[in-house]
């Protein structure tokens, strides 16, 4: 579904080298950061604002919610989307 940026097939070790170029581009240090730490600040924050856990455990890929409730609590009742939670959680973007 998806290639490496030269277009080979992407598989663990391309995403970790594109993550680490990021973020070191980004002025991050970069062996500090992982896309498993940003799926799980992502779903946290979600979690945070509000949004169902079925929707936190879609989002981020998981067949079902019992690690998603595991992990980020039982969840809300609101019924916002992910990109509103998102935009009501972060401060509004500096232009």
């Amino acid at each position: 579904m998806f290639a490496s940026e030269v277009g080979t097939e992407l598989d663990a070790a391309n995403v970790r080298s594109g993550f680490r170029r990021i973020a070191k581009e980004a002025g991050l240090v970069a062996k500090d950061r992982t896309s498993r730490g940003l799926r799980h600040g992502f779903a946290s924050l979600l979690s945070d604002g509000g949004l169902p856990i079925e929707q936190i455990s879609r989002l981020v890929g998981r067949g079902g919610t019992a690690v998603t409730e595991t992990i980020y609590g039982t969840g809300s009742t609101l019924t916002v989307d992910g990109a509103t939670a998102i935009d009501r959680i972060l401060p509004t973007r500096i232009a």
